[in-house]
């Protein structure tokens, strides 16, 4: 219940209204381990300042920049994070401190923790530990981790990547994030977000959710509908989010012909993505490694099994943590355009096996992923980090 349990200090960059899966972790997670007396040092975002004067918690927002002329380019960045977390940290009596990331938020809450002397717990997120490869980052995140006193890997595939940093296996946690339940279900009406992709009686949706970088495998799908097409399927693919790849995304649809059935939505109304994800027929997002960079769990997948929606992941990172392959959705090797394109048509074409595969999602999302079960092992973590 908000305003009982543990009193923590909570460093991260990410936190709502920031968008991500990760933002999201925190702040589902936090309001429900307590209230007022959890601190949450944060940085300053548009429209944060509405959003936060309803929040539970008690939220420190700082004011982040990255200055090219720096080495490192987010020194100043260390030196707020450190400063606005060690006042509270002083100010007040916390159980623990809590780091969204290895760096910088790792390595200041390392600083603070052993000033107040209080335990230190760092979140993992797999990415960050199979890219940062800089000789300076790639040896403060592998000291910070290492010093520890425990960190929380969102899937057995960031454990297994710890583990091959040095990280000691007795100070790792596996935690999978989790879904409102009550947000994403089943059943929701989406008649009026078909009509308004122009999606006719009988077409099908393939639906993706994500910043749009290349390792999620957004192009994968849009080059995946010409087969599809050459099956009989008559499909359209939605895609909501916003970055970098957005301009190559479009070009692509536009250089196969595809740009009246491949529909950007960029970031949607919070009370609407749920109902999209009830619209579409499949939940795509077949990434892969480029350079190292990966997929550590995949939330979009937990969403769409809360909406009893099958999925197709690809096989590179830890998303088998968040899709059982032949049971909730299918595995691929997101590389491979045939791949991608049989694993679609074969859920497209066969309306009672996606059926099965979301209906499998959903009854394990029930019983797996909720932030409440989320929190609930949080504070369980927590009193067994107290008792040594």
């Amino acid at each position: 219940m908000p305003g009982e349990g543990d009193s923590y200090l909570v460093i991260t960059e990410l936190f709502l209204p920031t968008k991500g899966g990760t933002a999201v972790w925190f702040d589902e997670v936090y309001r429900r381990l307590g209230g007022r007396q959890i601190h949450i040092v944060t940085a300053q975002v548009p429209e944060c300042g509405e959003y936060d004067r309803h929040h539970p918690n008690t939220v420190h927002r700082v004011r982040l920049r990255r200055y090219w002329w720096l080495r490192p380019e987010s020194l100043l960045m260390y030196a707020k994070f450190l400063t606005a977390s060690l006042v509270q940290g002083l100010r007040h009596r916390f159980d623990a401190v809590h780091a969204g990331r290895v760096l910088p938020e790792g390595l200041v809450g390392w600083l603070v923790a052993r000033l107040i002397s209080r335990p230190l717990l760092i979140y993992a997120h797999g990415e960050e530990v199979t890219t940062w490869r800089q000789a300076f980052k790639l040896r403060a995140m592998t000291w910070t981790y290492r010093h520890a006193d425990l960190v929380i890997a969102n899937s057995d595939f960031t454990r297994d990547e710890l583990l091959k940093i040095g990280v000691d296996s007795e100070r790792i946690a596996v935690l999978n994030p989790g879904v409102d339940l009550a947000r994403f279900r089943p059943g929701l009406p989406s008649a009026d977000l078909k009509a308004s992709i122009g999606l006719g009686t009988g077409e099908k949706l393939v639906l993706s959710v994500g910043r749009l970088t290349r390792r999620k495998g957004f192009d994968q799908v849009i080059r995946a509908l010409p087969q599809l097409l050459r099956r009989g399927l008559s499909a359209h693919y939605a895609v909501i989010g916003v970055g970098a790849d957005r301009d190559f995304l479009e070009r692509l649809a536009l250089e196969l012909d595809l740009s009246h059935r491949v529909h950007f939505l960029g970031h949607v109304r919070q009370d609407e993505l749920p109902r999209w994800y009830n619209a579409a027929d499949v939940v795509a997002m077949p990434n892969r490694e480029i350079a190292g960079d990966t997929e550590g769990f995949g939330m979009v997948f937990v969403e769409a099994a809360a909406c009893a929606k099958p999925t197709v992941a690809g096989l590179s990172g830890g998303t088998a943590s968040a899709v059982i392959d032949g049971s909730t959705g299918l595995r691929v090797d997101g590389s491979s355009l045939d791949a991608v394109a049989a694993a679609l048509a074969k859920l497209l074409e066969d309306p009672l096996f996606a059926e099965r595969l979301g209906k499998n999602g959903h009854v394990r999302a029930l019983s797996e992923f909720s932030w409440q079960r989320v929190a609930q092992r949080t504070r369980e973590l927590h009193a067994a980090l107290a008792s040594h």
